[in-house]
């Protein structure tokens, strides 16, 4: 990917404006291939991210604000996304017995059903967008994102 000629620049771009702007474009070629994938069973990146995150909650439930802190993308709006997937019957709302203030979601076996061929789905667009690395080269570049 040369950014020069994505951006259709002959200035020579100073490394750091070259990265960033290289970053961006990177970002948004994920989004738009993860987009892809899941638009057939209409779903965002957001709502697989919410399903993924009581999947791992193996059965016990989790509050808005538990969702809002594992989010890959962290948004304002989780009540709106947990809504959304509820009228998909993807994930339960109940109100605690113990504190009536706290609301608890679960994913439902519906749910569990649809993020099984999600997984399937994402890993293949996963392994697409990063077929031209060698597995050395993507612990390379993990440890490098990591100094982020």
């Amino acid at each position: 990917m040369n950014v020069e000629e994505i951006i259709k620049t002959e200035k020579k771009l100073a490394l750091p404006v070259k990265t960033m702007i290289h970053f961006a474009l990177v970002s948004n070629k994920i989004r738009e291939a993860f987009a892809c994938a899941l638009k057939p069973y209409d779903m965002s990146e957001q709502q697989f991210n919410v399903l993924r995150i009581l999947r791992g909650q193996k059965r016990k439930p989790a509050n808005l604000s538990t969702i809002n802190e594992r989010m890959v993308t962290k948004m304002s709006n989780t009540t709106r996304l947990v809504d959304k997937l509820i009228l998909k019957g993807y994930v339960d709302r109940e109100v605690c017995a113990e504190n009536r203030r706290k609301v608890e979601i679960t994913i439902t076996d519906k749910g569990m059903e649809i993020l099984s061929e999600l997984d399937e789905v994402m890993e293949n667009t996963e392994n697409e967008l990063l077929h031209d690395f060698s597995e050395r080269e993507l612990k390379t570049l993990n440890q490098l994102l990591d100094k982020f």
